[in-house]
């Protein structure tokens, strides 16, 4: 096993989008990186871009995080080559757009599956060693649909919600530690997640939206200042002040025309 040197970044969903643009950028701050998502081909790809732009080491980790066990599994794997992870970015995630009583039960599970419980094990299995070396990010990417429900996208929003609230929680567990977990949530973004969440045609998309690499940027100078929580966009940081104050029954009936 070749020695490995400087510092390491994983990012999960790394293989389009936002997830890309987070390669990119610490790759361009000299991280090393481990890139973990399904689409091998495309992780080989960004990794060869990477390794040519800025003569970081990259380790390409093909992976369903919406199986079972599989977070543990990803992680025994970095065990196993002593890669110790400065940084975790937990971007994998996806949406499924329709009425719930008509969702796939197993596609529900799936996203459940993903969207929290492989990015809870992820922190809590990455901590520990931030911890011994008193430093390290987590930076776990939620949405604006963590702030209120969302009919038609019900199990999406729910499990936003949770990824806000369980990462403020442990990030104030964290506290004087040298080890924060910062939570991204962006708004309607360039990249396909809509397109896989059935999403395009909805009032979201009839404003411009901001690049991938935009809303990329900005996590990670929250993620990096340990901030709490960062909102993308000052129309989205409106919005979700707006939510916490407006009347339940309202922030319903505009969530749900937004999503039909």
């Amino acid at each position: 096993m070749s020695a490995h040197h400087g510092e390491w970044a994983l990012v999960t969903g790394a293989s389009s989008g936002i997830g890309v643009e987070f390669a990119r950028l610490l790759a361009a701050r000299k991280y090393s990186l481990v890139l973990a998502a399904r689409r091998e081909g495309l992780l080989q790809e960004l990794a060869e871009e990477l390794r040519a732009a800025h003569g970081v080491e990259v380790i390409v980790l093909p992976i369903d995080l919406s199986v079972p066990g599989s977070a543990t599994q990803l992680w025994g794997r970095m065990t196993r080559e002593s890669l110790h992870m400065t940084v975790l970015v937990n971007n994998a995630g996806f949406g499924d757009r329709g009425p719930f009583a008509d969702a796939d039960h197993h596609r529900t599970s799936q996203m459940m599956q993903l969207n929290m419980n492989s990015l809870v094990e992820l922190t809590q299995l990455a901590l520990p060693s931030m911890l011994q070396h008193k430093k390290g990010y987590v930076l776990n990417v939620a949405s604006t649909a963590a702030f209120q429900p969302g009919p038609n996208m019900s199990v999406y929003f729910a499990t936003k919600a949770f990824v806000l609230s369980f990462s403020e929680g442990v990030n104030a567990e964290l506290e004087g530690t040298g080890v924060s977990v910062t939570t991204l949530c962006p708004g309607p973004t360039e990249s396909e997640f809509f397109d896989r969440a059935n999403m395009k045609g909805t009032p979201l998309f009839e404003r411009k939206l901001p690049t991938s690499r935009e809303v990329a940027d900005f996590g990670l100078q929250g993620m990096f200042q340990r901030k709490r929580t960062v909102v993308h966009g000052f129309s989205n940081r409106m919005g979700t002040i707006g939510s916490r104050f407006s009347p339940r029954g309202m922030v319903l009936s505009i969530t749900r025309k937004m999503l039909t």
